[in-house]
């Protein structure tokens, strides 16, 4: 996909020197729809950087300073910044805390660069985005045994599974068709751990006209 108007604008804090500097040179290499602008090590250096405030803030959620999770968020969301919290661990409540206090993404820093890229991306939209594990263990008490998508993630299955092409989903939704795959990827991953096959394109169509996100009327087309 070409390079966008307006890329996204975005800050690392991480106090792991070697994860940060790794981390910073894949997104400039890797997503031209993302501008690294900072890449710090604490939060008052985010804080006093010449190029905040920022779109998105990746932050990790385990600084070692007495600033508590919330306040950051709370302080960036007054400053229009959306953040995206990175942590070694996964603890279901610290997530829901961190989402409750405002944070759109939650990952661990052992999932894939590309899925913190998607993050970020879905972030700077105003949706939340978490891995398809803590999705899980999130909503593990809901009724139903379908997981939570997201916004973007419902669009690319009911176009998916109303029988467009790859291509012509990620056309309509103005994303790369590696995008369009990446999410086809995490959509099948969240159903996988749910324990619901949709590995094939009539599997994902059935499930998405089974929880509402297709309608039975949508002729399947391109199979």
């Amino acid at each position: 996909m070409s390079p966008v108007s307006n890329p996204i604008r975005l800050a690392i804090v991480d106090d792991h020197k070697m994860l940060l500097s790794a981390l910073t040179e894949w997104i400039r290499t890797a997503a031209d729809d993302l501008t690294m602008v900072a890449a710090v090590s604490s939060w008052p250096e985010l804080l006093t950087h010449d190029e905040f405030p920022v779109d998105v803030v990746l932050l990790d959620l385990d600084l070692k300073d007495s600033i508590p999770i919330s306040l950051k968020i709370s302080t960036l969301k007054t400053t229009g910044v959306k953040t995206v919290l990175m942590s070694t661990y996964s603890d279901p409540n610290v997530v829901r805390e961190a989402l409750a206090a405002g944070a759109l993404g939650y990952l661990v820093k052992s999932e894939d660069a590309t899925m913190i890229v998607e993050a970020i991306r879905a972030a700077a939209q105003g949706e939340s985005f978490v891995s398809a594990e803590l999705d899980l263990a999130l909503n593990s008490g809901d009724i139903g045994g379908s997981p939570k998508l997201s916004a973007q993630e419902r669009r690319v299955m009911a176009l998916y599974g109303g029988g467009e092409p790859v291509k012509a989903v990620a056309y309509q939704l103005g994303i790369s068709e590696e995008t369009a795959k990446s999410y086809l990827k995490r959509i099948r991953e969240k159903y996988r751990i749910a324990g619901i096959d949709v590995g094939t394109k009539v599997g994902l169509r059935k499930q998405a006209i089974s929880d509402g996100i297709l309608l039975s009327g949508d002729a399947p087309r391109d199979f």
